[in-house]
């Protein structure tokens, strides 16, 4: 073998696909901490979140209070912290249900076809017709604001984004050669969609379940600021923002770390989605 054949045989080498990649890594370690505060919120707080102390209003960044106070005398820190817990629970909520109506309307449309996808694909792009501010404005007009609706409001805008996902992965899916044997084989048509089809359709949802995460809490911290999440005085790092604007110019601190909160998580979330992206696509393979 000369030379010339040799240059021909390593190209044809796959080498071994690396197990994270840098975006994964980083957005990894990021979301750890902003998890551990999360579980560190209901263990505890350098001070009580809800106690007002005037004479400490609008301190800066100090020994004693890490983060500083806010304009009523009370630690950011320790608000920061209880604020992750309406974030996360409008993300983990959102996905639920983007996932839990998304996922099976899609599989159900993409499988059965004819008029039922047409009608579920129809009705899925009336959802998605509207954001979720406008959805929180109208649930909220009917029963009021709170954390439930907000909830409510971005997990049916993530219902349509889900369905989508799922449709277009499963019609690609349904065609091969282990579907027509599980149909052959005479497995109901649940059992085909749960457990062969549903399975291999878990690599883009679990990376488009990071992107919506992201994205519910960008959304929850709008409809705060905007008055229709969570209400006074529990805390929410939007509500943090809007109570702060005030105030900027006598001390920017409480609208600094509630913001840098948001922006770290949603940073986060999205350079671990793009790392399970790289890392779960089959069509790439990592070069030494």
């Amino acid at each position: 073998m000369n030379l010339n054949e040799k240059k021909d045989v390593s190209r044809d080498v796959k080498y071994p696909r690396r197990w994270a990649t840098p975006h994964l890594l980083v957005g990894s370690g990021i979301i750890l901490v902003i998890l551990s505060g999360f579980v560190l919120s209901y263990l505890y707080t350098p001070y009580e979140p809800y106690k007002m102390n005037i004479g400490h209003r609008l301190l800066p960044p100090s020994i004693d209070h890490l983060f500083g106070t806010d304009q009523y005398g009370r630690d950011i820190l320790s608000r920061v912290l209880i604020g992750s817990r309406a974030s996360f629970a409008v993300g983990f909520a959102a996905v639920g249900i983007g996932i839990g109506f998304g996922v099976s309307a899609g599989s159900i449309a993409a499988y059965f076809g004819s008029w039922l996808d047409s009608t579920t694909m129809r009705v899925i792009d009336i959802l998605y017709g509207f954001p979720p501010v406008i959805t929180a404005v109208i649930i909220t007009t009917i029963s009021g604001p709170g954390l439930l609706n907000s909830m409510l409001a971005i997990g049916l805008f993530n219902i349509p984004i889900f369905a989508r996902i799922t449709r277009g992965n499963f019609l690609s899916l349904k065609e091969r050669q282990f579907v027509e044997a599980a149909r052959a084989s005479g497995m109901s048509s649940f059992s085909i969609i749960t457990h062969h089809i549903v399975p291999n359709l878990s690599s883009p949802i679990i990376v488009q379940a990071t992107t919506q995460f992201a994205l519910a809490i960008l959304a929850e911290a709008a409809l705060s600021y905007l008055g229709l999440g969570i209400q006074p005085p529990h805390p929410s790092w939007g509500l943090m923002l809007k109570q702060a604007q005030s105030f900027m110019g006598l001390s920017p601190w409480p609208a600094i770390f509630p913001g840098l909160a948001i922006v770290l998580t949603v940073l986060g979330f999205n350079l671990t989605g793009d790392g399970l992206r790289d890392l779960l696509d089959p069509r790439k393979v990592d070069n030494p």
